[in-house]
């Protein structure tokens, strides 16, 4: 297949998708994938509720999970890309039979490996992560490719209504990086206190 064939035009701005599903986060706790995607949380603000991954490329998916099943009055989202997505894909595996109402997957993707020089992914080969995320019985599975899906996916995610998993097709322009702390026990020390803090 060529890797070509399904490039889009249209593609929404990844910096602008995550700035809306952080602008009226309230209790929302919110695990980065490493590379661009801490890179676009960052942007939308730095915040003691984001727990940056610098590393454990496809790791953020089973963090989220974790972290969903510990604070089940929160919700959670995983946010990351489809690079870190099919590194750690057997962790939906997982997620659809933990099935917490609480978290939100949210994968970017551009279909490319942005950290390692936007080499095409799988994804750009017609590998379809919302039919695995299907087949792993996550019941709300969705394309988000309008910035008005984006709004109704930062809504659905503060009702915490079911595992969810959304695909949202990001354009492949690189942002500058914003670049959050980078001291590891800095970035858990304070997403603990985050955590614990009584709500708001």
């Amino acid at each position: 297949m060529d890797p070509t064939a399904n490039e889009a035009t249209n593609r929404l701005d990844r910096r602008a998708v995550v700035g809306t599903l952080l602008a009226e986060r309230g209790e929302l706790l919110v695990v980065s994938g490493l590379g661009s995607a801490t890179y676009d949380c960052a942007a939308a603000g730095d915040d003691a509720r984001n727990f940056y991954l610098w590393g454990a490329m496809g790791g953020s998916v089973m963090i989220a999970l974790g972290l969903a099943l510990a604070q089940p009055d929160r919700p959670v989202a995983a946010i990351t890309g489809d690079g870190d997505m099919l590194m750690g894909i057997g962790s939906l595996a997982t997620v659809g039979v933990q099935a917490p109402a609480n978290l939100s997957i949210v994968v970017l993707d551009n279909e490319r490996y942005g950290e390692t020089g936007m080499q095409h992914s799988a994804t750009a080969h017609g590998v379809d992560l919302m039919e695995i995320a299907r087949g792993c019985h996550i019941g709300d599975v969705r394309t988000v490719d309008t910035m008005d899906g984006v709004a109704a996916l930062a809504a659905d995610i503060q009702r915490m209504g079911g595992t969810m998993f959304a695909n949202v097709r990001v354009s492949r322009a690189e942002a500058e990086r914003v670049l959050p702390p980078r001291d590891g026990t800095l970035l858990r020390d304070r997403f603990r206190a985050a955590v614990l803090e009584p709500a708001h």
